[in-house]
């Protein structure tokens, strides 16, 4: 509703001058209302982070690590820091969910989801926690799991970043390395950053520090176990979510094999 102010002089009574004013303020007022509108529209258009959330679900993963590391990202994407952090920054945050495991064992979560609100979010855990876990038997297809995303972010959002998070508590076994998946598939201004979960294969966050984390301020965040995943996944989606290099080191040559 515009409201008009009632007393503008003499001239606001008169037959003619009074009507013209009150279009033109009305012109005004509808002008300035629609330059806020759109304004907001392109607020909410504009896509500052495409994050792409990849979970393990190979079969080095049982039933209760699984719920941990489920409920972990459920717990950090809830997580009130977080969720500043989404809806708070010039343009919005979208966010997709798969897991991971063999070559051809890939699933979807939650496609794109632009959490534009606190429901947008709620939505996105919501779908997060009922969903049924895809797989249990295949071995750790991860260069596949990774060309999977690549995909995924071509497909999407256009957005400033696009990160893909991915988490895992071994080494690639099956098919590729993520050396090739880098090499073939479109990681061009792409960052891959690693969840290494500790306590499973001893060389699994030197794996990740070396054919996982990818791009310009690529990190490895750490978890002490899947009993340490909400912190560690709270952590990482802190960085992520605001842009924070830290002392990550760009990855910036031709990287090994």
């Amino acid at each position: 509703m515009i409201f008009l102010p009632k007393n503008l002089g003499p001239a606001w009574k008169t037959p003619v001058t009074g009507d013209v004013m009150r279009h033109c303020l009305a012109a005004l007022a509808l002008t300035f209302w629609m330059g806020c509108s759109t304004q907001s529209e392109a607020q909410q258009q504009h896509c500052r982070l495409a994050l792409l959330l990849a979970l393990d679900v190979s079969s080095s993963v049982d039933s209760e690590e699984y719920i941990l590391q489920r409920d972990g990202l459920a717990a950090a994407l809830n997580d009130p820091l977080i969720r500043g952090a989404i809806l708070d920054g010039e343009g919005h945050v979208s966010i997709a969910i798969y897991e991971w495991s063999g070559r051809r064992q890939n699933a979807m979560v939650s496609n794109w989801v632009a959490l534009t609100d606190g429901t947008a979010i709620d939505g996105l855990i919501n779908n997060l926690v009922t969903t049924p876990r895809s797989q249990t038997r295949f071995p750790t297809a991860m260069g596949y799991a990774l060309g999977y995303g690549a995909t995924l972010l071509s497909r999407g959002p256009k957005c400033d970043r696009q990160v893909i998070d991915l988490s895992g508590d071994g080494e690639n076994n099956d098919g590729f390395p993520p050396r090739l998946a880098y090499k073939n598939f479109p990681f061009a201004n792409v960052t891959v950053n690693g969840l290494a979960v500790l306590g499973g294969s001893d060389d699994v966050l030197d794996y990740f520090q070396r054919e996982v984390r990818f791009g310009f301020g690529a990190f490895v965040e750490t978890s002490a176990g899947y009993q340490g995943y909400r912190e560690a996944m709270t952590r990482k989606l802190f960085r992520e979510l605001n842009d924070m290099i830290l002392t990550a080191n760009p990855i910036t040559n031709a990287r090994p094999g």
